[in-house]
């Protein structure tokens, strides 16, 4: 029991904290070798670009999106811009055809945003592709902040930054500010490393040649696209300059639905690039791989249940462990923050210490709920729309 209560907690602190830690470490000692890597110098021969957005039903935000796009700084002769509406029922269509500048993709027909993504690229003929989702605005430069990073041959994709705007409301959302603020941390350090492990749909690019379509079940494409052209030896940026603002969800049980999608996708995406684990083929990208993405979407919330389990049973057997009282002492509270986090919600009161327990055992139990639903089969392709603020 004990050997089992040390694996989980050990496991759990590498997966959430010590990677983090190491891979600050391996940067500073990189860095002293090889000095500071430099920033993508400005290139007054940007390359040409399309902006590809896919839209499901945004007529409520769709028009800001367009406005929010027009308004981006690029050379105009560089730029094409794709909206594709695919399935919606609402004004989206109507609303995009009113924009010339736009080239409007759309079919009656919804076959989930994959699929829409395969036909847009049979419409580019540009050197590099960003996508971006109908919900977020970009920042003014962030179309030529990621073009800059693609004067480096080696450079196959770019993740831009998702940066949540949270409201006064307090909710458990509160959480997702700061998970996402300790993302781009390690998103920053894995691209000074080697690579970003894979991209977010809000905001990436990439070379058009390098795109590789993803299978029509994809559940989360954008991660697969940009580790794909990991996988052919090139590496993924990171822009932290280049930004998608969008709002958090509207409550937790909105995010959760969104957390179990993701966690589904991520099991789905283990097993697709189940490749990237070996070492001797990938000897960084696999260390990478393994320690921020694979461990947090298959062994660490069963470590979490295992380590509260077993603390339980070594206080039970053997009352004269105080120092096990006292590790169990710390996981109540913890937990006890997280029910009242759980319990503010519901009340709309204004306590965000709560709220990152609550997010914290919030993203866990999606992991788990993900896990089921792959493999049941009940986890669709298509997206379903999440509510936000």
């Amino acid at each position: 029991m004990t050997k089992l209560f040390w694996i989980s907690i050990l496991l759990l602190f590498y997966t959430f904290l010590g990677y983090g830690i190491v891979l600050y470490i391996l940067v500073k000692i990189k860095q002293a070798i090889k000095g500071k890597q430099k920033r993508a110098i400005f290139n007054n021969e940007l390359p040409s670009l399309t902006l590809v957005v896919a839209a499901y039903n945004e007529e409520l935000f769709i028009t800001e999106k367009i406005k929010n796009t027009l308004a981006l700084n690029y050379p105009q002769n560089k730029l094409h811009l794709i909206f594709i509406t695919d399935g919606s029922t609402d004004r989206t269509p109507d609303l995009v055809q009113q924009f010339p500048g736009i080239q409007l993709l759309h079919t009656p027909e919804r076959k989930g945003k994959i699929s829409a993504v395969h036909r847009a690229m049979n419409c580019v003929k540009s050197e590099i592709v960003v996508f971006t989702d109908a919900n977020t605005l970009l920042n003014t430069e962030a179309l030529v902040l990621l073009a800059q990073h693609f004067s480096n041959q080696k450079i196959g994709a770019v993740a831009g930054e998702k940066r949540v705007m949270i409201t006064e409301r307090s909710d458990a959302t509160a959480g997702e500010g700061f998970y996402w603020r300790y993302e781009s941390l390690l998103k920053k350090f894995d691209a000074e490393l080697y690579s970003v492990i894979g991209a977010a749909g809000e905001l990436y690019a990439i070379r058009t040649d390098l795109y590789e379509p993803a299978p029509l079940n994809s559940i989360i494409d954008d991660f697969i696209i940009s580790l794909s052209i990991a996988r052919k030896g090139f590496k993924v940026a990171y822009e932290p300059n280049a930004y998608a603002l969008e709002t958090a969800s509207a409550n937790s049980k909105e995010e959760l639905k969104r957390k179990v999608r993701i966690a589904a996708g991520g099991i789905q995406s283990i097993i697709w690039l189940k490749d990237l684990m070996n070492p001797i083929r990938f000897p960084i990208l696999s260390f990478q791989f393994i320690s921020h993405r694979v461990l947090r979407w298959t062994l660490a919330p069963f470590a979490l249940i295992l380590a509260f389990t077993m603390n339980i049973l070594i206080v039970t057997i053997n009352p004269a462990t105080h120092f096990y009282y006292l590790i169990l002492a710390g996981q109540s509270i913890f937990y006890l923050f997280a029910l009242l986090g759980w319990v503010l919600e519901q009340k709309e009161i204004k306590v965000k210490t709560f709220f990152i327990p609550y997010y914290f055992c919030l993203m866990n139990y999606a992991v788990l709920a993900g896990i089921h639903r792959y493999f049941s089969g009940k986890q669709s392709a298509a997206w379903e729309k999440s509510m936000r603020k």
